[in-house]
């Protein structure tokens, strides 16, 4: 069966890289990335901090965004041409005539699909990344960056001169040969880049590297291997329109759960955000303790009233997913004033100084927090509601909120290597369910 995958996948991928349409996104995702340095001078601020500053932050937001849109169109596309055109013409005959199984010929067409969309997407983030090393020209006088110039042309010149020659002499595939020759030859030319500084001084590979950038751009890749596999799916019932319809359709819909299902999912009301937390104690900065302390400020005023004794649970979620307090029985009047280490756990207000708190920690046993409360996290009066019903359909619906992080790249926000793996295995579970939806979809599809 190994052997039957990697066959179907190998035609399927050399077939995709042959279409027209491949070549022509391609270029065109690197067009948009040119005219992104000169027309995105809209400033959004500047963070020191960050990877993109300034006005690179809208170049950034633009130039990703292109790349999902423009991957999203390429793998319907391809989808079609591959295997909706093949069922249309009775082609597929030829394969599933012999002892291949359907569910084997739809792994072997999505994995020969992912193949080309994955070499489509990396040349598309190259173009990208060269255009974050060149930075957004906010005024005429801004000075170009040569080596960024000479060497991303240059390699997609001499990508089109090759594939040309070797077409007009040997009447080889010329989509498929530029490509083929324009990853790596940009790949070259990137690295050259990050080695020279814009004065064509040499300088260490890792100045102008961009790890953060490269983290949300993996996830991005994700995110389009799923819509891949739902554009496969499509493509074993409709043609080339309806299923270019479903993919747009999906990619929206995608961008909408959070709002019309996430929401019923966890139901929390927020109260403040913290501004800033310390212990009260140095020496006991874990908060797991009975009788440990906080010092917290709020970032404004709250949103109800907050007297001694009130209960205190704080997440890093507005929604309430994830709080870092687990439920506790609610304080008694009298037990809310009281500080001490008597009675059931529970973490309540024990001052308030108008936008300062104090909050503790109390109990005989005390209540097993996860972490101390930091800046950011938001505060909540009660433990978060879980709706099981609208929990499991917003788990099965992809959501492609989970994989853009470009708003933690503007916020100055870390992106941790652990949450980027969360996302890969989210992804795998997404693909696992389309693709299954597809080889039900083509098990009893008369293809005669």
């Amino acid at each position: 069966m190994l052997t039957q995958i990697l066959s179907i996948a190998r035609n399927t991928f050399v077939e995709a890289l042959r279409q027209p349409v491949f070549f022509v996104l391609v270029m065109l995702s690197g067009v948009i990335q040119l005219f992104n340095v000169w027309g995105s001078a809209f400033s959004m601020g500047m963070q020191e901090s960050s990877e993109v500053q300034g006005d690179d932050k809208i170049m950034l937001d633009v130039g990703m965004g292109t790349i999902f849109v423009l991957g999203t169109l390429l793998a319907a596309f391809i989808a079609t041409a591959v295997v909706s055109r093949e069922i249309e013409n009775k082609t597929v005959l030829t394969v599933v005539s012999k002892p291949v199984a359907r569910w084997v010929m739809i792994v072997g067409k999505y994995a020969g699909i992912a193949g080309a969309i994955l070499v489509a997407v990396l040349t598309m983030l190259l173009f990208l990344y060269f255009s974050i090393r060149h930075g957004v020209m906010s005024t005429a006088s801004d000075n170009l960056d040569q080596p960024v110039l000479v060497f991303s042309l240059s390699a997609v010149f001499l990508a089109i001169l090759i594939a040309g020659w070797c077409n007009f002499f040997y009447g080889w595939n010329f989509p498929q040969t530029s490509v083929v020759l324009m990853l790596p030859l940009l790949l070259v030319g990137y690295l050259l880049v990050l080695s020279l500084s814009k004065e064509w001084k040499w300088q260490p590979i890792t100045k102008d590297f961009k790890p953060q950038i490269t983290l949300a751009c993996t996830c991005l890749v994700m995110a389009i291997m799923v819509l891949t596999a739902a554009a496969t799916a499509a493509s074993t019932r409709l043609g080339q329109v309806m299923t270019i319809v479903v993919c747009a359709g999906l990619f929206i819909a995608t961008l909408l759960t959070d709002h019309f299902i996430g929401r019923y999912a966890f139901r929390n009301q927020t109260v403040a955000v913290i501004k800033s937390a310390a212990p009260a104690d140095p020496a006991r900065t874990t908060f797991q303790q009975a009788g440990d302390t906080f010092t917290v400020e709020l970032a404004g005023p709250p949103r109800v009233d907050i007297q001694p004794g009130f209960p205190f649970y704080y997440g890093p979620n507005p929604g309430g997913f994830a709080l870092a307090v687990p439920p506790f029985a609610a304080p008694t009047p009298e037990r809310s004033r009281e500080s001490g280490m008597q009675g059931p756990p529970a973490v309540i207000v024990t001052q308030v100084r108008d936008l300062k708190l104090t909050i503790r920690n109390i109990g005989e046993r005390p209540v097993p927090v996860d972490r101390a409360p930091e800046a950011g996290d938001f505060v909540f009066a009660k433990p978060t509601s879980v709706s099981i019903p609208a929990l499991a359909i917003w788990a099965a619906i992809p959501n492609m909120h989970h994989y853009w992080l470009l708003d933690a790249i503007t916020q100055t926000q870390r992106i941790p290597p652990a949450h980027v793996a969360k996302v890969a295995g989210y992804a795998l579970a997404q693909i696992t369910g389309l693709l299954s939806i597809a080889v039900l979809l083509f098990q009893k599809r008369d293809v005669g």
